[in-house]
């Protein structure tokens, strides 16, 4: 082996030896200067407040008490003409010197005594507005930003600025608005040796809450658990602001590990509660209790996607099962979501529901397995393509025991209440005896087949579900960003009058599935009895339940006696029965718009062999209001009419009707324009026609716009650039043509 020369190695230890010394002597110049810097750096940072932020910042003292520690004292932050931010009487930050080295600023070690932070929202008025007002960045891409770079970034930060070394004393944050105000005062925060404790005061004692657990944000490493002493954790200010009541024993949450690779960043954590109890009117009219849950989630974010990876698991008290769920923002948003629970044991299933939720579940025994998978996909350049499938399988499933509710109850005689706004209306009797009860067989074929044919044609095929329908449901509900239409059978229907209250809540629609799966897949009744208590239920006008009721109310016949039209304009309220009454005019006929439904609804009808094709409005021309209740027509304003008739089921899937009064077919075609009388009603015909066309070419500029900026400037000439722009340019001026020629 050649021995390395001598004169290297002293040229070496030379330089090495230069190095250090003038490190040491710019150590030694800095050491000095550094009490020069600080106080140089505190005023820039005091003009950057005031000129930035509005904010008067003094500080009574600043100076070094170690190597990398500076000492605050007298701290006060005062935005302009607004109430006192922020004090603190003493306040000392040391940091680690090797990584600030490389650029990285962790903190080593932080204590902080007799602090308040103080948060207002008075009168609209804030003294925190200082800090939410956005700063543009000229610099920011967000079309080309890496999520999981950012996330990446952001994590190191976040944990950069966990001190290894906490002492917190007296640290009281408060916030007062004009309707509410709470207190947390940190009467002891101190992590030490990796350890963390904590005792918190939540308004002057109303309860003391406890941070504790191991924290090391060096190592991407944090456990911690949250508790109160002798009592749940409550928050009482969420269920003021936002009225969701929610309180538990513990929280548990905890980081173990980051990765960065692939393109991707990789956070695996978990979260664990013990005696979730949650109340919101929109979820549950009670309030429901999770004993033990948890989720081992695995978070991986991309370039431009957030996923919770199908590795990650959810645990109910006895079951586990897998999620996956995609949020994509670029090229175009797409949502997914997949849940595939594995074969489970049923008893464990219907055991981990949480309490509250199926009321009338509860207590029910079965046994054998069953294998639940959801797959929802949605992209929103096409929602009209969203993917739905949903399946629950079984395996020797079988019920022992029913819950709170027989299930089978409906095949029997029963009584049956109405309610209306929580109180209940006269009973009915679902049974012979009742002389407006009627059987199946004794109603009109027109009646049955016009009902099917608007609320559910596969009803005797399906098993309760069409998945079609839900998947049009979920297109159709995204694209108007509410709830506009449902995707129930007539099985969902039967279950939500029969069984559950008609408070629209969440936790009542999944319970309404699953009754129905229950039903429909253990055969617990069949397909004509589903459909005759169905008849003989649901609500046909106010205080009018049962079809033996309405065929008397409104036409004074037998179900049997029912014509065509009389069938079909009954199908027609069972979305919106309480308007029922006033579909009709004053002399006993039909509203001249209804006549589109008709012909849509025989149409279809007889396109099923249900009828004959009729072009005279399938008897809608014959149809007649009974004497009796014409007069109650007169006494209503026609506005209140519009308004009731316009009212809709949130479980209908309703059929196109013709607006009325607007010109028909053949006037629009023949006709000249100044011949065509405007009515109101023709009036704001054309003006809803004239905002759905500026909506509709907002729209396509809107995406030939979009269509330019995610040319790919990268692999294109600026030629082919310019060209292609062209084509874009030229492509939109066609679709407009052609739009204003539909829509006129």
């Amino acid at each position: 082996m050649e021995r390395i020369n001598p004169k290297y190695i002293r040229i070496a230890i030379i330089s090495v030896f230069c190095i250090i010394t003038v490190l040491f002597i710019a150590g030694i110049i800095i050491y000095n200067k550094r009490e020069a810097i600080l106080q140089h750096e505190i005023t820039k940072a005091k003009l950057k407040a005031k000129a930035d932020y509005k904010l008067d910042l003094k500080i009574g003292s600043a100076r070094f008490s170690g190597l990398s520690t500076v000492a605050f004292s007298d701290i006060t932050v005062v935005p302009l003409n607004r109430d006192s931010l922020l004090s603190i009487k003493h306040f000392e930050v040391g940091v680690k010197l090797l990584p600030l080295l490389t650029g990285n600023l962790k903190l080593a070690e932080v204590k902080l005594k007799n602090a308040h932070l103080n948060l207002t929202d008075i009168n609209n008025i804030k003294n925190f507005d200082c800090f939410l007002k956005k700063k543009k960045d000229t610099t920011a891409n967000t079309g080309n930003s890496d999520l999981g770079e950012l996330a990446n970034n952001l994590i190191n930060q976040v944990l950069f600025k966990i001190p290894d070394e906490l002492d917190v004393s007296n640290f009281t944050v408060s916030f007062k608005n004009d309707s509410a105000s709470f207190k947390i005062l940190t009467q002891k925060a101190i992590i030490a040796n990796s350890k963390l404790t904590s005792t918190i005061n939540i308004n002057d004692g109303l309860a003391i809450w406890h941070f504790d657990g191991t924290m090391r944000p060096s190592d991407k490493n944090i456990d911690v658990k949250l508790f109160a002493d002798g009592k749940k954790v409550e928050l009482p200010f969420i269920e003021k602001r936002f009225h969701l009541k929610i309180n538990f024993d513990t929280l548990s949450t905890r980081l173990s590990k980051v990765e960065r690779g692939g393109g991707e960043t990789r956070i695996y954590g978990s979260w664990h509660v013990r005696n979730l109890l949650v109340n919101h009117p929109g979820l549950s009219t009670r309030d429901i209790i999770m004993p033990d849950a948890g989720i081992n989630a695995n978070v991986f974010i991309g370039q431009h996607y957030v996923s919770i990876d199908s590795s990650s698991t959810i645990q109910l008290k006895k079951i586990t099962f897998n999620p996956f769920v995609k949020y994509t923002l670029l090229p175009t948003k797409v949502y997914e979501l997949k849940v595939n629970t594995g074969w489970l044991d049923a008893q464990n299933l219907f055991d981990s529901f949480p309490i509250g939720l199926f009321d009338s579940l509860e207590g029910m025994k079965v046994e054998g397995k069953l294998n639940y998978k959801l797959n929802i996909s949605l992209n929103e350049a096409n929602p009209d393509d969203v993917v739905f499938s949903s399946g629950l399988e079984k395996d020797g499933f079988k019920i022992i025991r029913y819950g709170k509710t027989d299930l089978t109850m409906l095949n029997n005689d029963f009584v049956y209440t109405p309610y209306e706004k929580m109180k209940p209306m006269p009973p009915r009797m679902i049974t012979v005896i009742n002389p407006n009860f009627t059987k199946l067989g004794n109603m009109a074929p027109d009646l049955k087949n016009a009902v099917l044919t608007a609320e559910d044609p596969s009803f005797y095929s399906n098993h309760g579900f069409v998945e079609e329908a839900i998947r049009k449901s979920l297109a159709t509900n995204f694209k108007t960003r509410k709830f506009k239409r449902g995707g129930s059978t007539i099985s969902m229907q039967l279950v939500k009058n029969a069984f559950l209250s008609r408070q629209k809540t969440l936790a009542r629609k999944v319970e309404e599935i699953m009754i129905v799966w229950l039903i429909e897949n253990n055969k617990l009744m069949t397909k004509d009895r589903m459909l005759e208590v169905y008849f003989n239920i649901i609500e046909w006008g106010r205080n009018v339940y049962g079809i033996g009721e309405a065929a008397h109310y409104y036409f004074n016949k037998a179900p049997s006696e029912l014509t065509l039209g009389e069938s079909i304009y009954l199908a027609s309220i069972v979305p919106n029965p309480k308007a029922g009454l006033y579909a009709f005019l004053p002399d006993g006929s039909l509203r001249p718009g209804l006549i589109g439904y008709f012909n849509q609804l025989g149409g279809l009808m007889a396109s099923r062999g249900k009828t004959t094709a009729d072009s005279t409005g399938y008897g809608f021309y014959m149809v007649r209001l009974k004497e009796s209740l014409r007069q109650k027509v007169k006494l209503v304003d026609s506005a209140m009419i519009d308004s009731l008739m316009k009212q809709n089921n949130e479980d209908a899937m309703p059929v196109t009707t013709e607006a009325e009064n607007k010109p028909s077919f053949f006037q629009k075609l023949f006709a000249k324009k100044d011949s065509i009388k405007k009515t109101p009603a023709n009036k704001q015909n054309d003006k809803n026609d004239k905002q759905d066309l500026n909506t509709e070419l907002e729209k396509l500029r809107d995406e030939e716009r979009h269509k330019e900026q995610q040319l790919d400037t990268g692999k294109l000439t600026r030629k082919e650039i310019r060209v292609e722009r062209k084509r874009l340019r030229e492509e939109e001026k066609l679709k407009e043509k052609e739009l204003k020629e539909k829509l006129h």
